[in-house]
Parts: C-alpha cells; sequence; structure tokens
C-alpha cells in the first residue's frame, strides 16, 4: 500500500556558499513518512535542478540497528504510531493507576508529554485519522479495568466536527473540544471526569488557551501531539516557552538524507522513551552503514537544525575530499522542520 512507503518531497533551502564553488555536500530534512490516505502528488521538482528524488514507489529496507542504541528508528506509517502509542501508554500508566493522595504530599506534577509523527499530507482528513489511529485504544493497563477517557482539543470548530465523525465508532469514551474556543473562565467541571487531555495540532496563537486548559484540568495528564509550530520557533514565544518545554518529549523523529559527491546515507533524529521512563532518554543522531543505523551522536537536549546538520557534515567530511562548501537542503514541507 502506498501509505506505507517512505516517501521523500523536498524543496530547498540552501546556506550561502563563502568559499569557492566546489561539488556540494547536500543534507536535506526530510518527512520520513508520508502518512497520506490519497495519493498527493508533490509538484515541486520542475523549479530546482539540483534536488535528488527518491523514487516515490521505492521500498527501502530497514537497516539493521547497531547494538550502541536499544530503539529503532520507524521505516512504516504503522510501525511510527505502533511505537508512539507504545511510548504514549506505557508513560501513561503509572499516574493514571495511582491514587491522588488529596490534601496529603507536595501538589503533584502534572504529567505533560510530547509526541511529532512527522506528516507530509496534514490535511484536515489526514490528521482526525492520524490522532484517530494514535490515541483510540491506546494499550493501556488500568487497576480494576476502568476505561480510560479522553478529552481531545483540536485547533478549530470544523476540525472537531471531523474529529467527533472520525471517533464516533471507537469503544472508548472521547470528548471533543475546540480549543480555540476556550476562554480564561473555562470550567472543566461541565466535563466530567476526563483521565487524558490532548492537543492535537495546536498552533503558536493558541499558547494562552492550552495553558488555562492545563491548569483547569490539573492533575489529569495532558499530550501535545504534533504542534504546528517548528521547534527553532521555540525561542521566540517568550514567557510561553518556559509552559511549552514543561512537555516531555516521549516520541519523535525526522529523516535525513546526506549526499556527498561519491556517497549518499540515510540519517535519522530519533528519540523513543521506552518503559514509561521520562528523564534521562537522549535524543540520537543515527547515521546508515552498510544497511545498519550507527548512532554517532546522542544529545541530552533536543538538538537545532543547526546542530544536526554540523554532526552530519563531519560524518561525510570524514569520506569526502569535496566538503569545503556545502547545501544544506531542507524539507519544508514536514511539519516537524519548519515553516511551509
Amino acid at each position: 500500500m502506498a501509505s506505507n512507503l517512505l516517501k521523500f518531497p523536498t524543496q530547498p533551502i540552501t546556506t550561502p556558499n563563502t568559499s569557492i564553488p566546489k561539488p556540494p555536500l547536500t543534507i536535506k530534512t526530510l518527512s520520513s513518512l508520508s502518512i497520506p490516505l490519497h495519493h498527493h502528488h508533490h509538484h515541486h521538482h520542475h523549479h530546482h535542478h539540483h534536488l535528488f528524488f527518491t523514487p516515490q514507489n521505492l521500498t527501502l529496507k530497514a537497516p539493521k540497528i547497531l547494538a550502541s542504541s536499544q530503539q529503532t528508528p520507524p521505516t512504516t506509517k504503522e510501525e511510527a504510531i505502533n511505537q508512539a502509542k507504545t511510548c504514549l501508554s506505557t508513560t501513561l500508566e503509572k499516574p493514571l493507576n495511582n491514587p491522588r493522595l488529596a490534601g496529603k504530599l507536595k501538589k503533584t506534577k502534572q504529567l505533560r508529554l510530547r509526541v511529532e509523527i512527522p506528516v507530509i499530507d496534514d490535511s484536515a482528513h489526514s490528521l482526525t485519522q492520524l490522532a484517530h489511529q494514535v490515541f483510540d485504544e491506546m494499550p493501556i493497563r488500568r487497576k480494576g479495568s476502568k476505561i480510560i477517557k479522553t478529552l481531545l482539543l483540536w485547533p478549530n470548530s470544523a476540525l472537531k466536527e471531523m474529529g467527533i465523525n472520525v471517533f464516533a465508532n471507537s469503544s472508548y469514551p472521547f470528548e471533543h473540544m475546540d480549543l480555540s474556543s476556550v476562554s480564561t473562565d473555562f470550567d472543566s467541571r461541565l466535563l466530567g471526569s476526563v483521565d487524558v487531555v490532548v492537543f492535537v495540532a495546536p498552533e503558536g496563537a493558541l499558547l494562552e488557551s492550552m495553558k488555562v486548559v492545563c491548569d483547569a484540568m490539573y492533575p489529569s495528564p495532558v499530550v501535545l501531539f504534533n504542534p504546528k509550530w517548528a521547534f527553532e520557533e521555540e525561542s521566540e514565544f517568550g514567557e510561553m516557552g518556559g509552559f511549552v518545554w514543561s512537555f516531555e518529549v516521549v516520541y519523535a523523529f525526522m529523516g535525513l538524507e546526506v549526499r556527498g559527491v561519491l556517497s549518499k546515507r540515510r540519517g535519522v533524529v530519533f528519540k523513543c522513551v521506552r518503559d514509561g521512563v521520562v528523564s534521562g532518554e537522549r535524543w540520537e543522531v543515527m547515521v546508515e552503514e552498510e544497511e545498519k543505523f550507527k548512532v554517532v551522536s546522542r544529545f541530552t537536549k533536543r538538538p537545532s537544525i543547526g546542530e544536526v546538520e554540523n554532526v552530519l557534515y563531519n560524518v561525510m567530511a570524514v569520506n569526502s575530499p569535496f566538503t569545503k562548501s556545502a547545501k544544506f537542503i531542507r524539507d519544508v514541507v514536514s511539519n516537524v522542520t519548519g515553516k511551509k
């Protein structure tokens, strides 16, 4: 099926060359997994003469992972969804099973989690389908077999209505709200008891509303799913930056392709929290070597695009005599890597 295949659309952003032009090293950030439900043809390439395209119908073999990493980046849409579900459910299980000790001990910290699955097609239809695939039937074990109730906050009323339709036949209870309609006097009691709160693809303009909801729904855990802003923009959020950074990334990945003069390699930036333990999991930059992913760098904090480019540039520079000038091609289609 087409939806299972890796697809690499690209559109270039090039850094200025400061040295004598030589054959360039190209690093492009890819929206590794397209999650389209229909065939969407991207017609970017006729404007640019230095783009590299992977055939749209090419299935790539999943490279084996080296022992230095216990985590394997996904190669299909289904694998990404299953990995994200596992990371989320294992992390949510403990707080959902611990009875709240009202008035005792210190105030418990609200669990705030973040999940990013890059998509090429972020149409309303695809977004609601993806949210359904990730959040419906989450495999969370609960004492007394209590069913988990989830509140989904959509970025606008049109998406909320689509969400209601997509989740209509779910075996789990879901509440739906339009995040853009939330005001400062938001009353969580109208919703009854909610176990998990999910913000689906919110935009930066809705951060204040997100904070209102988080405060009102305390201590229920909250999940930020596929935010619409780029990571690079978060430093410009001012006082809301701290709020955004309070969300721990439990699952995220970004695909990369690195091209030198004589060689081409795939890479990935990846974070996947295992066993429900959020603290201490690192961001890994991996590069494919002989059909295996090798970890070339680890970061305790999320690396910027520039840091990732430097790592990959250095890896390729070892093997290429022509690295004095470089062009980095970023995928502006991906909502993980930046603005459209």
